[in-house]
């Protein structure tokens, strides 16, 4: 159970994150939107981006799969077991966002894979 647990909040992460990303690089908020005579406005333009929307729903997921983790394992795992989500967001976003990620970030994840499969001997 727990690592099914595992997988929903990396899975969820993961595409809550892509989400997030390419909403962002779609549209553009200026500093003046960030007035705050002018974040009503704001807001109800960012509840009208699918996206963005659809991304705060996985991040609850995560954030409630995460709550469910803790109350089956140890935080000393739970913790650091979860950031599989950096490992699997380097490869997504190089794959499906087209974004160019140096050998250093790629030493990075892989450090962060590792990791993670220490943990799960």
């Amino acid at each position: 159970m727990k690592w099914a647990m595992v997988w929903v909040i990396v899975g969820s992460t993961a595409i809550a994150d892509l989400l997030q990303s390419l909403e962002m690089k779609r549209q553009h908020v200026s500093v003046d939107d960030l007035h705050p005579s002018r974040w009503a406005r704001l807001l109800a333009s960012l509840a009208l981006r699918g996206p963005l929307v659809l991304s705060v729903f996985f991040m609850a997921i995560s954030f409630f799969a995460f709550m469910k983790l803790l109350s089956l394992a140890d935080i000393s795992f739970a913790v650091p077991v979860t950031a599989t989500s950096v490992a699997l967001e380097t490869v997504l976003a190089k794959l499906l966002l087209k974004e160019n990620v140096n050998a250093l970030r790629w030493a990075g994840a892989c450090c962060v894979a590792c990791g993670v499969a220490l943990l799960a001997m």
